[in-house]
């Protein structure tokens, strides 16, 4: 019996260029938007928090101050580089949609000066670079109780920091902690480290003096020595 040829014949798919060619411009505006992305740069800087530390020289140190591509900034390079600086503490970042970066700030505290250096809140003594002249000055040497003095004053408020003019370390037989404040209106305050959370009171008892000048004594006993 003989074997019957089909022919079989394939049918041609027709090439939808309308459907090809939206499909090769959406590819083509997709790249073009991620190359532009890519190269768009940073457009603004914004900088709060800090206190001591200008913006420019902050934005500076954080390595943006040429407006690098938005999308190839690294916040963890950012932050390390700003921790450098001894006067900053921590950095929080935020990206922002329109290329917006928002740098903030927490700064070291200032205590007080020591040997003609800034003593801040880390412990570090460091160069008066901004000129601080709104803390006071220590004038006796505290090299043995330094770590704990600069733990209990940055407890200190900052509106009675400014009020005292020098501190002078002055232990007795019983403390060995006692200090004696020389306060800008001419009020002396003796306190002890240990209890250096009632000084923050000081506005409140000085009020109480009615204009008069005393010796304050919060070490022992809190009572006021009016003088003479």
């Amino acid at each position: 019996m003989a074997t019957k040829k089909v022919k079989v014949r394939v049918k041609k798919k027709k090439i939808n260029f309308k459907r090809t060619f939206i499909a090769l411009l959406i590819i083509a505006i997709i790249s073009l938007l991620v190359a532009y992305l890519v190269k768009l740069p940073v457009k603004n800087i914004y900088v709060s928090g800090n206190n001591i530390i200008p913006d420019k020289e902050i934005i500076e140190l954080s390595g943006l101050s040429e407006y690098p591509p938005y999308i190839n900034t690294y916040f963890n390079d950012i932050k390390k580089n700003l921790l450098t600086h001894d006067y900053i503490k921590q950095v929080n970042i935020k990206r922002k949609v329109l290329n917006k970066i928002y740098l903030v700030i927490t700064e070291y505290k200032p205590i007080a000066i020591y040997n003609d250096q800034l003593i801040i809140s880390s412990k570090k003594q460091v160069t008066n670079d901004y000129n601080i002249d709104y803390v006071p000055y220590v004038i006796n040497n505290i090299d043995n109780i330094y770590d704990k003095f600069v733990e209990s004053f940055t407890k200190v408020k900052a509106d009675v920091l400014l009020k005292i003019s020098h501190i002078e370390y002055a232990p007795n037989d019983v403390d060995k902690e006692r200090f004696i404040l020389y306060m800008v209106d001419g009020n002396y305050v003796y306190i002890t480290l240990t209890k250096i959370d009632k000084i923050n009171k000081y506005n409140s008892i000085a009020s109480e003096l009615d204009g008069q000048k005393g010796i304050i004594y919060l070490d022992s006993g809190d009572y006021v020595e009016i003088k003479g």
